[in-house]
């Protein structure tokens, strides 16, 4: 049997390679690897005191079972979150990520579901965890990171800075293993959030740094992992804005610490301030910033444009999670020349797919080039397509989930297995066209079905992007006694800039088909997101649902 890598092992290992070398810079404060690794062993010494670890080997249980114990992360991007997940992987608890803007119902829905036992909670957030606690009765032990909130301890809970320096135990720590669980839930912006189960191995194949990104032989050994990062320590280096509880975030992370590289923090955590933040790119000498999508590359590129950056060490911008829109991306071509702009097709349910690159001189595929991992399946889910064989659905093979925590149902839906291949459809529409290429269309939980026709909401927020005076926009299908659902959008302009809603569809006009054009444009101070950049569409179509401002309707001949 081939060496089977574990996450916290992997961190370890680097560790060991490049001990001196920083591995997170925060608030004016450099942690290096060796000083991180110590404090995520305090964190796995005191995991394993509770008695929490795994209970059942992977081996004995179905896709959608765990058989180890499981602890939230309640917290925004800090050195603690890192130390948080790596401890708890050293110990075999499997870690999950919170969203840190869930309040009451939603908190106590995801970590029912999750089945935690720890949670590792903000300071800032322990009124909210005070409020449910005793309705969380699987939920044994609190840990509460300390922060500038004011908000005192909570009865029972344990500092965390205090657990990082656990003593090991007399007996030795259980071994962690490639098939421990990496679990990551899904941000819920259709519906309820889910828990995807992966074995370690299989995520840092996958996404985190086993392979390389574009192609090349994978890992096949942690001395190879060691070799690979003594050959340019500290080189490379990230400016972490988008969220560690976003999968992106954390398969950032994992993979620039692959590379022997390091990540940077904005001092604001909360927010982002793009100035800050750019500012602190020119001062850390920083390579590259991933983003989420024009929620988080919008703000940064106008303030690029104000012309107060040199930026000149910055050399990749990657975005993934969420599609830029051809606006914003030409825009960040233009301002920065000697960027080159990466985009990352993948989602919690396959790991990371596609990429493609982009410069100022290269121009932007039409679609991205599938590696032989990647393919589209057939609508009726039977066969996979070849190049040219039309639309279906995006599917990839290989390093792939083991399902949904508690979900066979679901596990069973989204993991079919076709001609003896197991394969990951999560519900994303795509067109392997016959240059090879695959262009992406839409999840199809977000298709709107209007008189019969199929609109990709992401096709009709690309066009109305391209109007000077949209900032940002969602759209979403209202139930409509007529085509059975109309089109609408939900924009948020510019500040001190106005569109109607005739030049709005105008736009639209110009690159799409009139019965794509949405029969309603609804103006909003400011599209509601999850803190990783993803629209949250249930909140945009129940906005819809109580709004009635609408175009004139349009007659058969019209759509047709």
């Amino acid at each position: 049997m081939s060496f089977e890598f574990d996450l916290s092992g992997v961190f370890r290992a680097v560790a060991a390679a490049i001990p001196d070398y920083c591995f997170l810079h925060w608030r004016g404060e450099r942690f290096t690897y060796a000083a991180t690794d110590i404090r995520v062993d305090g964190v796995a010494h005191y995991l394993h005191s509770l008695g929490v670890g795994c209970h059942i080997e992977r081996r004995g249980l179905q896709g959608y079972e765990s058989g180890q114990d499981h602890l939230g992360i309640y917290l925004r991007n800090s050195n603690q979150y890192l130390e948080t997940m790596l401890g708890a992987y050293r110990a075999r608890v499997a870690p999950f990520n919170v969203n840190f803007r869930y309040t009451g119902e939603e908190l106590i829905y995801l970590l029912r579901d999750a089945h935690a036992t720890v949670l590792v909670y903000g300071a800032e957030f322990a009124p909210r965890v005070a409020e449910i606690r005793d309705r969380l009765p699987e939920v044994k032990f609190l840990i509460q990171v300390p922060d500038d909130s004011g908000h005192p301890l909570l009865e029972g809970a344990v500092n965390f800075e205090t657990i990082v320096h656990t003593a090991p135990p007399s007996t030795a720590m259980p071994a962690p293993s490639g098939e421990d669980l990496f679990i990551i839930y899904t941000g819920g912006t259709t519906g309820m959030p889910k828990g995807v189960l992966w074995r370690q191995h299989d995520i840092f194949m996958s996404s985190m740094g086993g392979r390389p990104l574009g192609g090349g032989p994978a890992l096949e050994s942690l001395e190879a992992l060691q070799a690979r990062v003594r050959q340019a320590p500290g080189a490379l280096s990230l400016l972490m804005v988008a969220p560690f509880m976003h999968g992106a975030g954390q398969w950032a992370t994992f993979y620039l610490m692959t590379m022997g590289g390091w990540i940077a923090l904005p001092d604001d955590v909360r927010t982002l301030d793009p100035a800050k933040a750019l500012r602190l790119v020119d001062q850390l000498g920083i390579t590259g910033i991933p983003v989420v999508g024009d929620a988080v590359a919008r703000p940064l590129i106008d303030e690029i444009e104000t012309g107060g950056h040199d930026l000149r060490t910055l050399l990749t911008i990657t975005n993934g999670g969420a599609p830029l829109s051809p606006t914003v991306r030409d825009r960040i071509l233009a301002a920065l020349p000697h960027v080159a702009l990466v985009d990352v097709i993948g989602s919690s349910e396959t790991g990371t797919q596609m990429n493609r690159l982009s410069t100022a001189e290269v121009a932007e595929a039409t679609g991205f080039s599938p590696s032989d991992a990647t393919a589209v399946i057939s609508p009726d889910r039977e066969r996979v397509l070849a190049p040219g064989g039309g639309q279906g659905w995006l599917a990839q093979r290989g390093f792939i989930p083991l399902g949904y925590l508690g979900d066979p149902a679901k596990t069973s839906a989204t993991y079919p297995t076709i001609d003896g291949v197991r394969w990951s459809l999560p519900g994303d529409r795509a067109e392997y066209r016959s240059d090879g290429h695959i262009v992406l269309l839409g999840r199809d939980s977000l298709t709107i079905n209007t008189g019969g026709e199929k609109v990709f909401v992401e096709e009709v927020e690309q066009a109305l992007c391209a109007h000077d005076a949209v900032y940002d926009v969602v759209v979403v299908g209202r139930p409509c006694p007529r085509w059975g659902q109309e089109v609408v959008a939900i924009v948020q302009l510019i500040d001190g800039v106005e569109a109607t809603d005739q030049e709005l569809a105008a736009t639209c006009s110009e690159r799409l088909a009139r019965y794509k054009i949405p029969k309603s444009f609804i103006r909003t101070s400011t599209i509601l997101r999850s803190p990783a950049g993803k629209a949250d569409y249930r909140w945009a179509r129940e906005l819809a649902i109580r709004t009635s401002a609408q175009l004139p309707e349009s007659t058969p001949s019209e759509i047709a």
